[in-house]
């Protein structure tokens, strides 16, 4: 461990541990040489030598992050936003806009800011005017409030502040003229409250759900800054995209509530100078990334089956402006498109998740027929999803790149021949030891998942723990990228296995729906079968198997305890324990009917056989359970109900409930309490060989 230990400066705990010989801490290394060869032993060396967990926790988080990378129209200029770096220590918890003349071999990045000296500043949300010459942003210019619309010039000039807005803003985009910049606002009753659907929601009272903000396009003139609203009072807008004359905006839409109704928005094109809405087309699933030809003719855009607001994904078709019919442009891609660019007419580019990978492809609008233009085992991002920040043209792009074994940094060039502009995390060298994708059968499927092996791998006979992750969604999928609670599992001698199961994105529209009115069971069936191919091929202890994950991963940890006793420990985040129950008390079940078919009011059955609470005596696993107090996707009372069952039948559980916090947690002290007491709550029931279960005290941090 003595390069774990140098890496997060805990040389004075391991140096002194004996009888561990050196090994190699990252990424191909393998082999370490034990002394004793009792398996006993060997565990509870392996336990007493791992870094200290709150040293490795905050190591991890000194990680520089990158939420989004914008390269210029031009291809001249690039800017960034990072937190965590020295340049940004000032603003703690905030984050900086960096900015790079890539013209100049030798230059160096230049801070865009509004921010007062030594204030904790919200600065993002990049767009660079057609020309390259200056970049909006937004920022609370350190003051608290509700993020303003700026303006810089990167070349002379102060940066101009041009709204006054009293509710959320996000999302700016200059009109291909560089006349205006739009963006998404709400204003008006319960703005203050609209944190969209994964932020803690505002406590109701009196009469409930008589009102709901709007979120609405507002054009801001770049010279005078006045604003306009130019999209109908009626429709909660999603997304949103200029048309290339600037005279109309393609807008994804619905009805308001706007956390509920995503699932059921279309594509409507609104006349920027009269405001009136055409509907151009309503999806027979769920739509994103409304995106323009060149020649403003077309409108392409990713259906799919989706469940969560933001994780994208699907195929790609094209919808001609004057109305027509809409054409799959990438039917039956084994992929799944997560992002768009159409810069070059006859080409539109895609970022995408291709069985565990990263990719981008390409595909003709007219002909068809899709051209992977790169792919790899990292993830490749401009900030969202898997994609990347293309030039006008489309062939210089900028990524954030980064992996299991890699912290991220921002790379610019051709794509597929990205160097790296920043070397903010080069040097990190993380905590984890060679990381392999795992392909496996399961009932006629090919299954892929990924496994982290920690620094130093068993000999001999010895055996390690393993936690399976079960990711989100279901319509999402894992890919090679910075993981820091998978870091903090393997610093601890775990093994971290992430299955990408049926109804996961990456092998296409099929693969995703194999799970719809199935939840829980051909699933599970293709996880377990995914810890079966990694105990055939590694050193893992079966009887030392961890399961763990938040939101559906959550609800699956819930259904795999009973269903299963091969997991020996659990921690169910944001889980859901009782769909009928559920329904009726989240705020957003408009995502579960193309799932089950019916509601729950129609068709109960469905529900109730894939609901953990119906099967709950069959539970024997201690089992951790964590909770948002205010969280709508997931209310906590679905914790509060598995929690309950389990004490009741003598099950060791504990339930940790996050004041104030919604689906995501935010504030820092919960983000390491959740991750901390997850890792303790496997260590105390999984431990080594021959060793008895410790009951491990876990106050609130």
């Amino acid at each position: 461990m003595r390069r774990v230990a140098r890496i997060f400066g805990l040389g004075a705990v391991l140096l002194g541990a004996g009888p561990v010989l050196g090994q190699q801490g990252h990424a191909g290394d393998a082999g370490v040489e034990v002394r004793r060869a009792d398996v006993a032993l060997q565990g509870a060396v392996a336990k007493a030598v791992r870094p200290p967990l709150d040293s490795v926790y905050e190591a991890l988080q000194h990680t520089v992050r990158f939420r989004q990378v914008a390269l210029s129209p031009n291809g001249r200029r690039l800017a960034w936003v990072e937190s965590g770096s020295e340049a940004a220590g000032a603003n703690p918890g905030g984050s900086i806009i960096q900015v790079l003349d890539l013209t100049e071999s030798d230059a160096k990045p230049e801070r865009i800011t509004v921010c007062l000296a030594m204030r904790s500043c919200n600065e993002s949300s990049l767009a660079w005017s057609p020309d390259g010459r200056k970049l909006a942003f937004l920022s609370d210019a350190g003051l608290g409030g509700p993020v303003q619309l700026y303006v810089a010039n990167v070349s002379e000039g102060p940066v101009r502040k041009l709204t006054s807005f009293q509710g959320p803003a996000s999302a700016p985009r200059w009109s291909p003229d560089g006349d205006s910049i739009a963006l998404l606002v709400i204003e008006g009753e319960g703005a203050e409250h609209a944190k969209g659907p994964t932020g803690p929601a505002a406590r109701e009272t009196g009469v409930v759900q008589e009102a709901h903000p709007v979120r609405r396009v507002a054009v801001v003139d770049v010279d005078d800054s006045a604003v306009r609203k130019v999209t109908p009072e009626s429709l909660f807008v999603y997304e949103y995209a200029w048309s290339p004359d600037s005279d109309q905006l393609a807008i994804t839409a619905a009805p308001p509530p706007g956390d509920a109704n995503w699932w059921v928005a279309k594509l409507h094109v609104v006349e920027v100078k009269s405001g009136r809405a055409r509907l151009l087309y309503t999806p027979k699933w769920q739509l994103t990334e409304p995106t323009w030809s060149p020649d403003g003719k077309q409108l392409a855009f990713i259906e799919g089956l989706m469940s969560d607001q933001g994780s994208n994904g699907g195929d790609v078709y094209a919808v001609p402006v004057a109305g027509g019919k809409a054409r799959n442009l990438t039917p039956g891609m084994k992929a799944t498109a997560t992002s768009l660019d159409w810069v070059v007419q006859g080409r539109v580019v895609f970022g995408a998740q291709v069985m565990g990978d990263s990719a981008l492809g390409a595909v003709d609008p007219v002909k068809g027929g899709v051209t992977m233009l790169w792919k790899g085992p990292e993830r490749i991002s401009a900030g969202g999803v898997v994609g990347a920040s293309l030039a006008e043209d489309g062939v210089t792009s900028a990524v954030v790149r980064e992996s299991f074994t890699r912290a991220p940094d921002v790379w610019v060039g051709p794509v597929g021949e990205w160097k790296p502009v920043t070397r903010l995390n080069a040097d990190l060298k993380l905590p984890v030891g060679p990381v392999r994708s795992v392909t496996w059968k399961s009932e006629g499927r090919d299954v892929q998942g990924w496994l982290l092996a920690p620094p130093t791998a068993p000999v001999g006979s010895a055996r390690a723990p393993m936690a399976t992750v079960i990711h989100g969604g279901p319509a999402s999928g894992v890919v090679s990228g910075f993981q820091s609670m998978a870091l903090l599992l393997t610093s601890q001698g775990y093994y971290v296995f992430f299955p990408n199961p049926r109804g996961s994105f990456g092998q296409g529209a099929e693969f995703v729906q194999a799970n719809r009115r199935d939840f829980g069971y051909g699933d599970l069936r293709d996880i377990m079968s995914g810890v079966d191919a990694v105990l055939a091929s590694e050193p893992v202890d079966p009887a030392r198997l961890g399961v763990t994950g938040w939101s559906y991963g959550g609800y699956m940890t819930m259904w795999a305890v009973t269903q299963t006793q091969r997991f020996r420990a659990a921690v169910a985040g944001a889980g859901i324990s009782n769909w009928q129950s559920y329904y009726g008390t989240n705020h957003i079940d408009t995502w579960m009917l193309p799932y089950f078919g019916a509601s729950v009011y129609d068709e109960p059955d469905v529900y109730t056989r894939s609901s953990p609470i119906n099967f709950v005596k069959l539970v024997r696993t201690p089992t951790l359970l964590e909770h948002g107090e205010r969280d709508v996707e997931v209310p906590a009372s679905q914790s509060y109900e598995f929690f309950k069952a389990l004490k009741a039948l003598g099950v060791e559980t504990q339930l940790v409930i996050y004041a104030d916090e919604g689906h995501g947690l935010r504030k820092p002290e919960h983000l390491k309490d959740r991750a901390v007491r997850m890792v303790e709550w496997f260590d105390a029931h999984l431990p080594p060989p021959n060793l008895p279960p410790a009951k491990v005290p876990m106050p609130m941090r």
